[in-house]
């Protein structure tokens, strides 16, 4: 089986069956994960591109193991020690990596539709990885992956999404799949923060975290952007910490046994508190395991794409 479309650089460009494929392809990739020998020969043959414009800890090693669990080649490319720093564009750099016969081109990178400009551009497969403050597709597909773990339908469940969603492109991705898999979705965070129009996505908007939390299922914290704000938006981190910061009390006002998610990285004492981030309750290791077996079912399905 797979995907219709060669690229993934958008959740909105999935179908709920699609979403569902990948999820369920990710629950026989998890098992390999767990084996002595972490390795199938699904993509023998395949080479993978990690082109990375922005900084990454958890995406691009997640990505890198994908890949070689799969058995196909990886090329992490750094465009500091590249023809980038001569100039070279972005598209002309891919198409002389395509040329190389790399089969899927995964990119983060600062600006805002790049990875849709690289897909047009180019034959091979891209995945986007993130860019600007767009969409994080993978993100979102592992953090529905998690809650599936526990909660076995999507119908029903509430979630909690808080923090500064008007530059996370994790939220914007996790808002567009959760409506498409039938939950419901509160944002939760300072009118500074919240986008506009997030009701016509058939979000409910909250600026009192205590009032948002009360019913639901799942907890998403959201890292402080404070590298895309260009400027302040709250008075200091303690005020935003004290208004918007999870703590165990807070977590006691949702449902029990409510998940706390992070996509981090976490920083602690501000978004979310030490105690809660390594709870019973925080799934945030969690994520970072299951990024592998989805970014797995993702390359897999792709590549059948090509």
């Amino acid at each position: 089986m797979s995907l219709k479309q060669k690229d993934l650089t958008t959740i909105a460009s999935l179908s709920p069956d699609e979403i569902m494929l990948i999820l369920e392809t990710a629950d026989s990739f998890k098992e390999v994960s767990g084996r002595e020998i972490k390795k199938v020969p699904a993509l023998r043959g395949k080479t993978v591109v990690n082109f990375f414009f922005e900084p990454s800890t958890r995406t691009r090693t997640s990505f890198e193991l994908a890949a070689k669990r799969l058995s196909a080649d990886v090329i992490n490319f750094s465009p500091s020690s590249s023809s980038v720093v001569k100039g070279e564009t972005l598209l002309d750099t891919a198409r002389n990596i395509e040329a190389m016969q790399a089969d899927i081109i995964v990119l983060r990178h600062q600006a805002a539709g790049a990875a849709e400009t690289l897909a047009r551009g180019v034959k091979s497969s891209v995945i986007n990885a993130g860019d600007g403050w767009h969409e994080h597709p993978t993100q979102a597909l592992l953090d529905l992956f998690t809650m599936r773990e526990k909660h076995r339908t999507f119908k029903g469940l509430t979630v909690a999404i808080v923090g500064d969603l008007a530059h996370s492109r994790v939220a914007r991705s996790n808002i567009y799949a959760l409506a498409k898999m039938g939950a419901e979705v509160r944002a939760v965070g300072p009118p500074t923060m919240i986008p506009a129009c997030l009701d016509r996505l058939g979000v409910k908007v909250y600026h009192h975290m205590d009032e948002a939390l009360h019913g639901v299922d799942v907890i998403m914290m959201l890292r402080l952007q404070l590298e895309r704000q260009g400027r302040a938006l709250f008075p200091t981190i303690r005020e935003y910490s004290r208004l918007y910061g999870l703590t165990a009390d807070r977590v006691r006002l949702a449902n029990a046994g409510a998940m706390i998610m992070h996509p981090g990285p976490i920083n602690r004492g501000v978004e979310i508190a030490p105690d809660v981030a390594d709870s019973f309750s925080s799934v945030i290791l969690d994520q970072v395991t299951n990024g592998v077996a989805v970014r797995m079912a993702v390359l897999y399905l792709l590549a059948g794409a090509n």
